[in-house]
């Protein structure tokens, strides 16, 4: 027998719509082409949104074509996402960061007919569409004009983004399709081989959004204003695009303005109450308004994640500006929000990548996939299952879950009384030395909460006798200088005496992928074979 209750499809027009008729006045405030801060409020985001899609309707796109977007956080590329995805379009964000093969081959994989162009992309957007033949338009989105270099190649249209709305915008029917129906596509940061396309629906978007918005998970309300430092296209800015709507939270967009600086002037001129990035970020804020002696008084958590964050950083952080630090887990498959430290749990847990909020199964596993008998104070790879959870890669055929719908993450993971989860390192990473397992993790863990270190990398390198030596890369902190024996004797008696790196290389600037987190990739291929 079937429960009496309405079909309700959850797609993400109805977020937008939610929060236009009861945050009316609430908004986003993104900044301009000029450098200004401007507002816009919920309900003129959805009317352009709306009107945006009417435009596009003109320009022949359709429910299951794919759109891109290669821009930074700002009001003209959110309200292309609801454009998009409210028509039934997916929205497939590029990442500006990367080199132009990958942004060719997941253009030309994806198949997308029109690309949004964010301010500062237009060399790198036209490039591309000289590359990717499908792409039939460029729209210039955040004031940048159309004008300047010409297309790329015949037949490319060039338009504008306000342009294409006075002209051609008109009210548009949203919704009316299943709510399983693809809305967005983000490809993963390839740091463990070439990137992949995880598709998400519009019903896994709302049920993400719903996790969020758990009071021992991200509990936003209408009285808070979100600083979104992290990019829109790392993992749909971790649902947060959505969250702050449907919540009535303020929305602060800064641009590819990341600087200790920036943020600082719109933190204090917003009243931001929660700021979200990566940890590079927030090393940044700290090392200015240390500098400066900045305050930033209504600021009251900062959410980490992207990649486990050093003890001492949240530590200076809630000590130097008074407010909580909030550490997460996730991955692009998860959509990409995992585990969080709730609200209000107090300082001290930087070590952790908090709890799984409802709407999340964990499952720790032996070396064989198979479920570890007991599943607290024990490392085990770390699986994963729920309606946000990816169930295969676009247009991959092979499986990517085990026989009960486990998703495989990859980590290697602990699971405390208090079921706090803590990540003990990536298996890929892990260094065989003599036949037994170095676990770089810990060694990074140790070394960056030395005062002298910005950031720590731990990677093997090749050895006749041992199979694989660790090598310890250190990024000094402003102000040191790296001393080798220094750092290793932080680690003798907390590490085995065979785990300490056999040698230490000082770099000027840790090099990052492009979602921030560090390139091993990178650092092996550099470093490996000294």
């Amino acid at each position: 027998m079937h429960g009496l209750m309405q079909d309700y499809d959850l797609t993400v027009d109805k977020i937008i719509d939610h929060a236009a008729t009861w945050h009316a006045d609430s908004g986003v405030v993104s900044r301009d082409r000029s450098g200004l801060m401007t507002f816009t409020s919920y309900a003129e985001v959805r009317r352009r949104s709306n009107h945006l899609s009417g435009a596009l309707g003109r320009l022949g796109l359709r429910a299951g074509d794919l759109a891109a977007t290669l821009a930074w956080n700002t009001l003209d590329h959110l309200q292309c996402w609801y454009a998009a995805m409210g028509m039934g379009v997916v929205c497939h964000t590029l990442n500006p960061r990367l080199g132009m093969d990958h942004l060719a081959a997941m253009t030309d994989e994806a198949e997308d007919r029109l690309l949004f162009v964010g301010g500062g992309q237009a060399e790198q957007a036209l490039e591309l569409a000289g590359r990717c033949p499908k792409l039939e338009t460029l729209v210039f989105m955040d004031g940048e004009p159309s004008q300047g270099p010409a297309a790329s190649r015949p037949g490319l249209e060039m338009r504008t983004f306000d342009a294409l709305i006075d002209e051609l915008g008109e009210p548009a029917d949203w919704g009316g399709f299943d709510e399983r129906t693809a809305a967005g596509l983000c490809y993963t940061s390839g740091t463990s081989g070439p990137p992949k396309g995880v598709l998400y629906s519009h019903r896994s978007n709302w049920l993400l959004t719903l996790r969020a918005l758990q009071a021992e998970a991200v509990g936003l309300t209408s009285r808070d204003v979100v600083l979104l430092a992290v990019p829109m296209f790392h993992a749909n800015g971790w649902g947060l695009p959505f969250a702050a709507p449907a919540t009535g939270a303020r929305l602060v967009l800064p641009g590819r303005r990341l600087d200790g600086a920036s943020l600082a002037r719109m933190i204090a001129a917003e009243g931001v109450t929660l700021a979200v990035g990566v940890q590079t970020v927030w090393r940044d804020l700290l090392a200015y308004v240390d500098t400066h002696g900045v305050q930033t008084p209504s600021l009251r958590r900062i959410l980490i994640g992207g990649a486990p964050c050093p003890a001492a950083l949240a530590e200076q952080l809630e000590r130097r500006l008074g407010v909580e630090v909030q550490t997460g887990w996730g991955m692009t498959e998860l959509s990409p929000f995992g585990t969080i430290t709730p609200p209000g749990a107090g300082p001290g847990l930087a070590w952790s990548a908090g709890r799984a909020p409802l709407g999340l199964e964990l499952r720790l596993t032996d070396a064989q996939g198979r479920a570890l008998p007991v599943q607290r104070d024990v490392v085990g790879g770390l699986k994963v299952r729920g309606p946000s959870v990816a169930s295969g890669y676009f247009r991959r055929a092979e499986p990517i879950l085990d026989d009960e719908g486990f998703f495989d993450t990859g980590d290697l993971t602990c699971i405390d009384g208090d079921g706090y989860l803590s990540i003990a390192g990536r298996s890929k990473d892990l260094i065989k030395s003599g036949g037994e397992w170095i676990n770089p993790a810990e060694i990074e863990a140790i070394v960056g909460a030395a005062p002298s270190v910005a950031q720590a990398a731990v990677i093997g390198r090749h050895d006749d006798k041992w199979g694989e030596r660790p090598v310890l890369i250190v990024e000094p902190a402003p102000g040191h200088e790296v001393d080798a024996e220094e750092l290793l004797a932080c680690l003798r008696g907390r590490v085995p005496d065979w785990w300490l790196p056999e040698r230490t290389i000082a770099v000027d600037r840790m090099p990052l992928a492009a979602t921030g987190k560090i390139d091993k990739a990178r650092l092996r291929v550099e470093y490996a074979n000294l």
